[in-house]
């Protein structure tokens, strides 16, 4: 019986120091690590890759596209669609899982794509409207947008839905509403607009884009020049 508690109580002992050392190492040292390691190397990235304006302000993260609407006149309105504040660039449509209550410059619940195929004809009706509101929105007297013209991402969502990144056809698209709204010259804007687009990512992976929150507040801050 002695040695039956003594074996217990080594094995329980044994049992308590490894629970010990495992908490330190994995719970403590292990995490303290990465998370130095994480801040040294990749300070931005580890912190949501954070954007700031030229006051110095968070504005928002590089990685999840943002909502650039006018105040809806009934905010209490669930079904009263937000308009575009055409004074910015927009991003893609996102035509996805619900609304957010919380923080309205994120229209999404969760990240999710629309599940609708292709011949789908809610998703054709959808495509058909954006389209033609796309035409009219960035037409100008002094510059006619033509249906043809109009990008695939201008009219479809991501597959995640918040898709931070618009293809630079689409930006260019926007160049003459976006002017003439903010009363800059076209070529100003021209000049923002590839001084934003970012090539192919080591040069053969994924496609040129322009990442719609970075070209706004580079925007906000060109009108306050």
């Amino acid at each position: 019986m002695n040695t039956s508690l003594k074996n217990t109580a080594r094995l329980l002992g044994a049992g308590l120091r490894a629970l010990l050392i495992l908490t330190v190492v994995c719970g403590v040292l292990y995490p303290l690590a990465v998370t130095g390691v994480a801040q040294s190397l990749f300070h931005d990235k580890a912190n949501g890759s954070e954007i700031s304006d030229g006051s110095g302000t968070t504005v928002g993260s590089s990685l999840i596209g943002q909502s650039y609407d006018l105040p809806k006149r009934n905010p209490d309105d669930a079904d009263e669609a937000a308009e575009p504040d055409l004074r910015w660039f927009q991003p893609r449509p996102s035509n996805g899982l619900g609304s957010n209550s919380v923080n309205q410059r994120y229209t999404l619940i969760l990240s999710g794509a629309t599940n609708r195929a292709a011949d789908n004809e809610e998703l054709i009706g959808w495509v058909k409207a954006a389209k033609a509101a796309v035409v009219a929105e960035n037409s100008t007297p002094d510059h006619r947008v033509r249906p043809q013209d109009v990008p695939a991402d201008a009219v479809t969502s991501s597959g995640s839905g918040l898709d931070p990144h618009i293809s630079p056809a689409y930006a260019k698209l926007q160049i003459h509403r976006v002017a003439e709204r903010n009363h800059l010259g076209v070529e100003r804007v021209a000049a923002l607009v590839a001084a934003h687009t970012e090539g192919r990512t080591l040069g053969f992976m994924g496609e040129p884009r322009v990442n719609v929150l970075e070209l706004n507040s580079a925007l906000k801050d060109l009108g306050k020049g």
